[in-house]
């Protein structure tokens, strides 16, 4: 089996000069064969930049497109193959951007792997260790704070004991902030877990040390990304000293970068992004220094259904993989770009049992929101 193309697609609901929020734009690979096998993945990241670095022409041996990398190569080599776009993309890459491209297709390529052979992905990584995995949902809080009672009310009908809020106003003026968790408070009730995402917007340790004080009253889980990934010394102060768990790492890639984090800022929890941090090959290299280190790993998972399901999977294979992240976002990308998305039940995502992802994908939704641009080819 040889792969025949790498199909770099770019998906974009509002118009060039429109806001661009969460969950609004998305990249998505399809790596196709000469077996008529086609696998998908994709990456919550730039979708231009990601999909220039996909069909770039090569400029010389360690700064070539991922798709001519890959032209000709048996699908089935995924190691080798991680090896060889890391490679021959270094002069772009090793972290962020080109890490980023090569999880979407790495994704893709287990997906292919488990066609081919005919069980699900969680059997290729070592077996099913859980049929069901407890999900948190997230959402961005609505900007006048009594408006988000209704909207935690929706969420615990789906049956979710745990919630987390960021992005929008939140994190920007700590008033408002307190005032929308005393009305996310309020309306859960004690019982329901709740965790923050602050999107680095605590700039310095001393601020975000005042401001886990002022939010200790509503008994948060966890407090996401207070700080910068590379302030080291203050994530490390917070962890010590803030009495809440502290978690991180969403952006960040590679086992490299992570084990620099974890042995640098000792977070409670990292949260790696199966479709930023290198894929499913190399999350599960970061949950084994994660487990060394007694740092608790739950994924950051904010996109469309594709993101959903290899999550799933890799979490159904490893011991501790407890907890997933259910988006709330209300984007045509989020809610029908998979036409058979997982679903919650009794706030709990299944695993499934079918060779690949187990997805199928709306054609037309693609080609209402495609962007069309090629490099070359």
């Amino acid at each position: 089996m040889k792969i025949i193309d790498v199909e770099a697609i770019w998906l974009r609901v509002p118009s060039f000069g429109e806001p661009c929020e969460w969950g609004e734009d998305a990249f998505l690979v399809k790596v196709h064969t000469d077996t008529g096998l086609i696998g998908i993945g994709e990456s919550d990241s730039a979708p231009a930049v990601l999909k220039a670095l996909v069909e770039t022409p090569s400029s010389h041996s360690t700064s070539r497109g991922l798709r001519e990398v890959l032209l000709g190569e048996n699908p089935l080599d995924i190691d080798r193959l991680w090896r060889k776009m890391y490679d021959e993309s270094s002069y772009m890459g090793r972290r962020g951007a080109a890490i980023h491209a090569i999880s979407a297709i790495d994704i893709a390529l287990w997906d292919i792997a488990s066609q081919h052979y005919g069980v699900p992905i969680h059997t290729l990584l070592g077996g099913k260790v859980r049929d069901g995995i407890a999900a948190y949902g997230t959402f961005i809080p609505k900007d006048s704070p009594g408006d988000n009672a209704k909207l935690v009310e929706g969420l615990l009908q789906s049956g979710v004991t745990s919630l987390k809020l960021g992005g929008g106003l939140f994190g920007a003026d700590p008033d408002h902030d307190h005032e929308v968790m005393r009305v996310v408070r309020e309306t859960a009730g004690d019982d329901v877990d709740l965790a923050i995402d602050l999107v680095y917007q605590w700039k310095n340790y001393r601020y975000a040390k005042t401001q886990c004080e002022r939010m200790a009253q509503f008994g948060l889980n966890w407090i996401e990304e207070p700080l910068p990934s590379d302030d080291h010394q203050g994530l490390r102060r917070l962890a010590e000293t803030s009495g809440t768990r502290i978690s991180g790492g969403e952006g960040l890639s590679t086992v490299a970068e992570f084990s620099e984090f974890i042995r640098e800022t000792r977070p409670d929890i990292i949260q790696p992004d199966i479709t930023r941090c290198g894929g499913i090959s190399e999350i599960r290299k970061i949950h084994d220094v994660a487990t060394r280190y007694s740092t608790e790993l739950v994924p950051h998972g904010f996109s469309t259904g594709i993101l959903m399901a290899a999550t799933v999977q890799f979490l159904a294979s490893i011991p501790g993989g407890e907890l997933i992240e259910f988006s709330q976002s209300t984007s045509p990308l989020s809610l029908d770009l998979v036409t058979n998305p997982i679903t919650l039940e009794n706030g709990k995502v299944m695993v499934r049992d079918a060779p690949g992802l187990g997805i199928e994908l709306d054609e037309e939704l693609i080609s209402k929101y495609r962007v069309e641009m090629t490099l070359g080819a």
